[in-house]
């Protein structure tokens, strides 16, 4: 006879917004021992991490802009009282709070959490307050901060010489600002100000959350150490070469590849007892770090290693659970200690978009009326009611880029004496226009804008019998490959030869501007010429257009949906879409994502 005793399960009904995901995890918690009700509390968890959030609010204003069941009180008390939830209070801050537990939930202060983002958060929170604890501030003179600047005291720069003075000594520094602030030029000089008088084993490390991101730094700390040496009043004095000699520019590195991330789950080689050798590392965009992420970095870095975050709160935040820089700045905002540093003047010299992205950032609507007329013919709006209405537009688009394409030549064939100097005009050609999408999915996401646009392309240049590519094909890498050093996000560009050969081309580093690739062996990838302004971060277009979902568009439009787009481009918009939906990103922001910042504020207090 059978050992075994089975029992039916209570029949579980999901809700239509799930994933298979949640009701996976649903289904989990009532075969170990929960009822419906902590089963639905765990479904629903599952569902917030998806969103983006830490943790499960049972009650309040964050869960009904997150489109989330407000529990009662008595149901709140019920899952609470689970044996599969631990209840941890708000003064439980060190060994005691619980994350040793075993229990796969954990309620907190109004929060239901998956014990994995739970220990997370609260790791967190006690490594970046022992930074900030351990703090030694060794302001940099004036006389070194003279020379940094080239004896330069505009006001505009008071704010990039403060975060240069501040930073050395410091444990942990956020420096944030929006496009053209002068983030990485103040980077820059603020590792001069740190290396200077260090010791001449100090080591640099860069990194960035995805491999365009990474390239991007890289290419733009070349471009600053250029501009500090060439500087056309007060170039930075041959002193500063070798410190400059120890920044590196020519090795971009994924944050994962930087801690040895392993092919199975989602753990590193570099951690707590193998940390990472390094003694100050910087972080660009780190608006994309979610918890789990920086979690790992932490863990990763020696006691005295400084780091530096670098980015803009007000994009979008990570696909990851939790937005960690945008809880730090709400977290070191209340401090006042100098640990932070915000840039807020643009310096490009074309700066009409300045104020449309002001407007968008403070969610003023009366100012981003006034902003988008006051641009003029930089911005556009384009009704857009239906998939029919896309359709013609995204022709109209097609249209436009391939006229492009034919005034700058970039349908050619390559020189054949420089071909890779040739491919890198090509790809700053390509980037001239770039289509970004709200969704992903459904005839308003970005692959299926992507096919109309490559099908009217091709109805115009004409296919190779037999393959997908073309000349002027663009595509965008989805998956890392480290043995090619092609990463996720980046953007190649399929060009003729002088032969009449096809090979894709990736912008390079160093001494390799530009790189080719035969097409049949590319890693993993997709095509380009719609991207979600999701995978846009990190990038800059001259001109975009933005395509807004139609019909109920849920919480994909956002404040900060919208500033993410608006600040790829450099000098016009076209927005595809109706005025109401636009007002309505305007008008709504991301739900809140956790307590980190207010355990952090809590704990220093304490």
């Amino acid at each position: 006879m059978s050992g075994y005793r089975f029992q039916a399960m209570p029949e579980l009904r999901p809700p239509s917004a799930w994933r298979a995901i949640d009701l996976a995890l649903a289904r989990w918690t009532l075969a170990h021992g929960g009822d419906l009700l902590l089963a639905h509390a765990a479904g629903w968890a599952a569902h917030a991490d998806g969103l983006g959030l830490t943790a499960l609010p049972l009650s309040g204003a964050v869960a009904a802009e997150a489109g989330l069941p407000e529990w009662s009180p008595a149901e709140i008390a019920a899952v609470r009282s689970s044996a599969l939830v631990a209840e941890i209070g708000s003064e439980d801050e060190d060994g005691s709070d619980g994350t040793s537990s075993s229990t796969p939930f954990v309620h907190r202060e109004g929060l239901f959490y998956l014990r994995r983002n739970y220990r997370q958060e609260t790791e967190l929170v006690r490594r970046v307050c022992r930074r900030l604890a351990d703090a030694e501030p060794q302001p940099l003179d004036e006389a070194v901060l003279d020379d940094l600047f080239h004896g330069d005291h505009d006001p505009r720069l008071s704010m990039q010489r403060q975060a240069v003075r501040e930073a050395p000594g410091r444990a942990l520094f956020v420096l944030t600002g929006g496009p053209g602030t002068g983030k990485t030029t103040t980077v820059l000089r603020m590792l001069l100000g740190m290396l200077h008088g260090a010791e001449a084993g100090t080591t640099v490390r860069l990194a960035a959350p995805t491999g365009k991101a990474a390239q991007r730094l890289a290419q733009a700390i070349r471009q600053g150490k250029q501009a500090l040496i060439a500087h056309p009043t007060r170039p930075l004095s041959s002193d500063w070469w070798p410190l400059l000699d120890r920044i590196p520019d020519d090795a971009p590195s994924t944050l994962h590849r930087l801690l040895g991330a392993s092919a199975r789950g989602n753990r590193f080689r570099h951690r707590a007892s193998a940390p990472l050798a390094a003694d100050i590392v910087v972080v660009d965009e780190a608006s994309m770090l979610d918890v789990g992420l920086l979690a790992g970095l932490l863990d990763a870095l020696p006691d005295a290693a400084r780091l530096i975050l670098v980015g803009d709160p007000d994009q979008l935040t990570p696909v990851g659970g939790g937005s960690a820089l945008i809880d730090l700045v709400a977290a070191l905002g209340r401090r006042q200690s100098g640990d932070r540093v915000e840039l807020r003047h643009g310096f490009r010299a074309d700066d009409a978009l300045q104020p449309l992205l002001a407007a968008v950032r403070d969610g003023d609507g009366a100012a981003f009326a006034a902003a988008w007329t006051a641009a003029g013919d930089r911005l556009g709006l384009h009704a857009l009611e239906d998939a029919r209405s896309l359709a013609v537009s995204l022709d109209r688009w097609a249209d436009a880029l391939h006229g492009h394409w034919r005034s700058v030549g970039l349908l050619a064939p390559l020189d054949r004496s420089d071909p890779a100097g040739a491919a890198v005009e090509r790809l700053a050609m390509a980037r001239e226009r770039q289509l970004l999408c709200v969704l992903r999915e459904g005839e308003f996401g970005a692959p299926a804008c992507h096919a109309r646009i490559e099908a009217r392309l091709l109805a115009r240049i004409g296919r190779r019998e037999g393959s997908p590519w073309f000349p002027g094909r663009q595509v965008m890498i989805s998956r890392n490959d480290y043995g090619v050093g092609l990463f996720n996000g980046d953007v190649g560009l399929c060009l003729a030869d002088a032969e009449g050969r096809l090979g894709v081309w990736f912008e390079g580093s160093g001494t390799a501007p530009a790189r080719c690739f035969p097409p049949d062996l590319l890693p993993s990838h997709e095509g380009a010429f719609a991207t979600t302004v999701h995978k846009s971060q990190g990038s800059e277009y001259r001109h975009v257009g933005l395509v807004l979902p139609s019909g109920e568009a849920g919480p994909a439009l956002s404040r900060q949906m919208l500033y993410t787009a608006f600040s790829r481009a450099r000098r016009s918009i076209d927005v595809f879409g109706t005025p109401e939906h636009l007002h309505t990103a305007l008008a709504r922001t991301l739900p809140g994502h956790g307590a980190l910042a207010r355990r952090i504020v809590a704990r220093l207090a304490g």
